[in-house]
């Protein structure tokens, strides 16, 4: 049986690496041969990665590492609050991203075998 495993994700896209390291090991669990259920909850200002066609001067790794994860069956969501704090709720978001709540974060943590927080 596969593990649940969420990650919470609160660090800015941009200014670290936390965010890209969240992402980088969530993909690292995703692509095994054992892979676990992957879910991805961005907070606070890691919602930004939710946005498509952002040039990070690296060659657009994050948005490359979030449609991988969609691919490899990921559920992503952004935090409603945050999102719309930030002016990003009704832009257009990557393609497999959503907008989620804090009840369902909640729903996800409580089926969850493991919570990482970045």
């Amino acid at each position: 049986m596969a593990q649940h495993i969420v990650f919470i994700v609160h660090a800015a896209p941009y200014g670290s690496e936390r965010c890209l390291s969240a992402l980088r090991v969530a993909n690292t669990l995703a692509g095994r041969d054992d892979a676990p259920e992957v879910k991805l909850f961005l907070m606070s200002d890691a919602t930004v990665v939710g946005l498509p066609h952002q040039h990070d001067g690296a060659g657009g790794g994050l948005q490359a590492q979030v449609e991988q994860l969609v691919q490899a069956g990921a559920s992503i969501r952004l935090c409603r609050t945050c999102a719309l704090a930030r002016g990003l709720a009704e832009l257009t978001l990557i393609d497999g991203v959503s907008i989620g709540t804090l009840p369902e974060l909640g729903d996800w943590i409580m089926a969850a075998d493991k919570v990482i927080t970045f």
